[in-house]
């Protein structure tokens, strides 16, 4: 193996490398020899010149080096055959019937920047790391050769690009993808549109979760809030509810979720509303002076895209999560079943569940957890690296 430039680290700062996480931050960094091209592979020593792996290097970045490997490895294709082999093996382990699921989870998988999403015979790209941005064409190799697509797109438009340097890169990569795939999740089908919809298509990591939320719907009046294209509503209305009343912002995804509700014959038990959730919970909260507000619904779902991506905005983020959880619980009939989600990092779960018993307290309500939800595993959680772990929720009933 040829020799390798070396970074070496500050002494104190290889603990938490040496237990798995893949991060090296410039301040950790004591001396780099010789100076290395960014994007280039580079050898991690601690300060008492102990090996410690190899990852990518860039100089642009706030990220130094992005380890890849804890051994002396070549980090070509076939390593990356390797890699994301262990990569879909696992899927296949632990969701052995979706079609549709994320491939590759970046640091989940020790593939820092790269995310590979599954739609069907397609397959969508992103990248946000420069190292990995400059072994694009090795990796989609290696995807032609294990899934044999219709078509690899790429959709690496994520602001984290911009902090390695890149520019947003989007496009066919191989292949002659559809204007539109019907990717099927829990034997449902929803529209996904690869080339220029929401991510890269569709939310994945709520498919395991849809379906243990759908199992408390059967005969329930349904609020879906924030409902995107309609994953939680589908999966209610063929559990068996009576109803399911979705609520979203865009307009463009108000129609997919109809457009779904009828490809899937749904449509007779979801009604879409397009409107801002804060707003519509407001009016529907607001009461004139001796006025009885009448709660209707039996489960009630809040699934809102993330309120903060940056610790320094978490307080407002909270402030908007407390409104909203006070709101819906005054719309829960008694013992009804409030179904919540929060997919920041910033919010970890303890202070995400003290947000909602404050709500509870402040709306006179007494609520009994009945369940806890996480990402589906194609989303898999390494506890040594707390990034990995974004998706938290909860299902509580109204005990009083």
């Amino acid at each position: 193996m040829l020799t390798l430039p070396t970074v070496t680290l500050k002494p104190g700062e290889a603990d938490r490398v040496a237990a798995g996480h893949p991060w090296i931050y410039a301040g950790s960094v004591w001396r780099v020899t010789p100076t290395p091209r960014d994007g280039e592979i580079v050898q991690v020593k601690d300060s008492r010149h102990r090996f410690l792996g190899v990852g990518f290097f860039n100089s642009r970045s706030k990220i130094h080096v992005r380890l890849l490997d804890p051994q002396r490895v070549q980090v070509n294709e076939a390593w990356f055959e390797q890699r994301l082999r262990a990569a879909w093996e696992l899927r296949r382990r632990h969701l052995p019937q979706a079609t549709s699921l994320r491939v590759v989870n970046a640091e989940s998988d020790f593939l820092s920047g790269l995310i590979v999403d599954k739609y069907e015979d397609h397959l969508v790209l992103q990248i946000s790391s420069l190292g990995m941005d400059a072994r694009k064409e090795m990796v989609v190799q290696v995807l032609r050769r294990l899934f044999s697509p219709k078509a690899i797109v790429e959709r690496s438009e994520t602001a984290a690009r911009k902090f390695e340097g890149l520019d947003e890169a989007q496009g066919t990569l191989w292949g002659e993808p559809a204007p539109m795939v019907w990717a099927r999740l829990n034997g449902l089908e929803m529209a996904a549109d690869l080339q220029t919809g929401h991510k890269t298509g569709l939310y994945l990591d709520q498919q395991v979760n849809y379906e243990l939320v759908a199992r408390l719907t059967p005969g329930a009046q349904v609020l879906d809030c924030f409902s995107f294209v309609g994953g939680f509503a589908l999966h209610a209305a063929r559990a068996g509810a009576a109803h399911v009343h979705c609520l979203e912002q865009s307009a463009e995804a108000a129609a997919a979720l109809q457009t779904n509700a009828q490809r899937n014959g749904l449509a007779g038990r979801i009604s879409v509303e397009t409107v801002n959730v804060f707003d519509w919970l407001k009016a529907q909260t607001t009461t004139r002076p001796h006025e009885k507000l009448i709660p209707r619904y039996d489960v009630i779902i809040l699934d809102p895209p993330s309120f903060t991506r940056t610790r320094a905005s978490v307080p407002d983020a909270l402030r908007g999560y407390k409104e909203i959880h006070l709101r819906a619980l005054k719309l829960l009939k008694p013992g009804g079943t409030l179904v919540t989600f929060c997919c920041s990092h910033h919010v970890p779960a303890p202070l995400f569940q003290e947000v909602i018993t404050a709500a509870a307290a402040d709306s006179r309500r007494v609520l009994r957890r009945v369940a806890i939800y996480t990402q589906s595993p194609d989303h898999p959680v390494l506890p040594v690296i707390p990034e990995t772990e974004y998706l938290k929720g909860f299902a509580f009933e109204v005990a009083r």
